[in-house]
């Protein structure tokens, strides 16, 4: 277990660390829950024990990103904190030295779509989907979030999720090399564990050299944005079209 009860660490062979998303019912982010997450990491980063870590979620839907209907009622210090929460649990799982292998089982939406951008294998079941839904609640994206689809998504995936704010499904993702692999429902945790076993026999150094070698000009921009006050955006995050959009997405 993890000190955040939204979080579920499991141990599984071939030195798999699972954590699972368990805040139901739609593994929502938080300030907490992504500062846990980001702590959780950076744990199993230095366990000598661990040569993987998974992400799985015990919910019907992946992740949905924010709570819009508390979301709107977030005060300046508010936005600060869910602003330092993306940026600092998302780069540690994109910066993590060791495998991430996530298993997709249902929509990844918005800030939820950041465990699949930011793991090195994807897995994916049919029914997943796939979305960056910002726009459409009148919110830009923090510089983590940000800066790891830019080096993620190719420039028409990014055109196309960032600026209609429309899902696509496992299948379209699979082409579109944002997943790996789209497997049946029913052995997509074993074979997400399968993939992470597998990657766990690398050699870890090379390993942990090669994904720097990848990503380390992105980790240095956010990490630089992050000491320059990208966590605490000047008048907050949201703009006055952020609530109205929130309310609208509701169905107020």
């Amino acid at each position: 277990m993890t000190d955040d009860t939204s979080l579920i660490l499991s141990d599984h062979p071939g030195g798999v660390a699972c954590i699972t998303l368990d805040a139901a019912p739609v593994n929502a982010l938080t300030a907490e829950n992504l500062m846990a997450f980001a702590t959780l990491i950076e744990r199993l980063e230095t366990d000598d024990t661990v040569r993987a870590v998974m992400i799985a979620s015990s919910c019907k839907v992946f992740s949905a990103g924010l709570n819009l209907k508390q979301a709107q009622t977030f005060g300046v210090a508010e936005q600060h904190a869910i602003v330092k929460g993306l940026n600092q649990g998302f780069l540690a799982l994109f910066k993590c030295s060791k495998p991430t292998v996530v298993a997709v089982n249902g929509a990844a939406i918005a800030g939820g779509l950041f465990y699949v951008l930011s793991s090195d294998v994807r897995v994916a079941a049919p029914a997943a989907s796939f979305g960056l839904a910002e726009v459409r609640v009148g919110a830009d994206f923090p510089l983590g979030p940000l800066e790891i689809a830019r080096a993620m998504l190719s420039p028409n995936d990014l055109r196309r999720l960032m600026m209609t704010g429309q899902p696509i499904t496992a299948d379209e993702a699979k082409i579109s090399g944002i997943v790996d692999k789209v497997v049946p429902a029913e052995t997509l945790l074993q074979e997400a564990l399968a993939e992470a076993a597998a990657l766990g026999k690398i050699p870890p150094n090379t390993y942990a050299s090669v994904k720097r070698q990848i990503r380390g000009s992105v980790i240095d921009r956010i990490e630089g944005g992050i000491a320059a006050g990208a966590n605490a955006p000047e008048g907050g995050w949201f703009t006055d079209e952020t609530v109205p959009a929130m309310r609208s997405m509701l169905g107020g």
